[in-house]
């Protein structure tokens, strides 16, 4: 007899093992259930209002100052603000950050973007890229021809992290994607001089919006560029950036539902105990799923090097036998959602956020979820 192989929708998970939140994505990300609750109170004296007003202009001041604290920013570094995520902020970036040359560290799909519109920017000298192999990073080299060093906090894509630090005796500033890192793992403000990202990780708020703190070092070169003969279009012009921050306010129209639950995030961070008490959940999270997976005999963290594994988002390689893809489909099927790998990594693996928001309870719930789905899918 041919044994019965049950199909994925068939498969139903005990209530018990069920996290009690089955948000796992890597952006956007679980949202906190008292955020929408903050926003819904505010709503009819907050939406729908002016973002020139004072209604709205404190709640961005809320943000600056909360994301100042968080980070223990030094004297003289600024939050800047603008709309556009991350990807408009790499196209401002190459017109109003890089003086003529960088340097690109290209270790996955999000790292490689800043170096790839570097290149094609023709007032710009090509850029110098330096890459390693999928599932670790590579490691800046120091070279008195680079006015910028970009480097990649946490690749989303393949859940590699790095710690940040300036290269020896480098002159040029260093600008940091923090997108997927920012507020889940711990970094040195005096490491960088620009740390950017965007609030559907970490902070669990929605995109079209990017963030960045800046030393006064990077304010200088974003304010000399704009006074040069260089074109800038305005919307990516950084110095118009910076006066509009100044005055709690974006150039054009944000999103204000996303100001206001970045806003109630970073406070959330800072009564429990700022950027120490975050990272410290994420690497409990991130304890719980690597020993899991190292314990498991059917999986193991897709990244080698115990170092170089990110704390905020897990990749955890299947063995052949077992087809990620229909353990991921069950999931979905009962409530656990987005789990699945990066497309283009095209690896049989799951691809866990453990940012500050998820509970590192769910994420030992989510494991035992999958060893029963692994069980009945056998």
């Amino acid at each position: 007899m041919i044994p019965h192989v049950p199909e994925t929708h068939d498969i139903k998970i005990p209530a018990e093992l069920l996290p009690a939140d089955g948000r796992f994505g890597a952006g956007p990300s679980k949202v906190r259930a008292a955020q929408v609750e903050a926003l819904a109170k505010d709503a009819p004296h907050y939406l729908g209002t002016s973002h020139r007003q004072a209604t709205v202009k404190n709640m961005v001041g809320r943000v600056r100052d909360g994301l100042a604290s968080l980070f223990s920013l030094p004297e003289g570094y600024e939050v800047l603000l603008s709309n556009g995520g991350t990807t408009c902020f790499w196209d401002a970036a190459t017109f109003g950050l890089i003086e003529t040359k960088s340097q690109h560290l290209h270790f996955g799909e999000f790292s490689s973007k800043f170096g790839t519109a570097a290149k094609a920017a023709p007032w710009l000298e090509d850029p110098e890229i330096i890459t390693s192999e999928v599932g670790t990073h590579p490691e800046a080299v120091t070279n008195h021809a680079i006015d910028l060093y970009a480097f990649t906090h946490n690749e989303t894509s393949t859940g590699v992290s790095m710690e940040i630090r300036r290269p020896a005796d480098a002159e040029g500033l260093v600008a940091v994607d923090a997108t997927s890192a920012a507020g889940g793992l711990r970094v040195d403000p005096s490491q960088f001089d620009c740390y950017y990202f965007a609030p559907q990780k970490s902070f669990a708020s929605d995109g079209g919006l990017w963030l960045a703190l800046c030393s006064p070092a990077a304010i200088e070169r974003m304010e000399r560029i704009a006074a040069s003969d260089r074109f800038v279009p305005e919307f990516f012009n950084l110095k118009t950036v910076i006066d509009n921050s100044r005055l709690n306010q974006t150039y054009n129209t944000p999103a204000l539902a996303t100001i206001h639950m970045l806003a109630n995030q970073v406070e959330w961070m800072n009564e429990n105990g700022g950027l120490e008490w975050t990272a410290a959940r994420c690497d409990r999270s991130a304890e719980i799923l690597y020993t899991w997976a190292e314990q498991s005999g059917y999986a193991t963290p897709f990244v080698e090097n115990p170092k170089d594994r990110s704390h905020v988002i897990g990749t955890i390689d299947f063995v052949d036998a077992i087809d990620a893809t229909q353990i991921a489909k069950v999931l979905r099927a009962n409530g656990i959602i987005d789990t699945e790998p990066y497309r283009k990594l095209g690896r049989n693996q799951l691809r866990i956020a453990m940012f500050p928001a998820i509970e590192p309870d769910d994420i030992a719930a989510l494991c035992g979820a999958i060893n029963y789905v692994v069980g009945a899918l056998a």
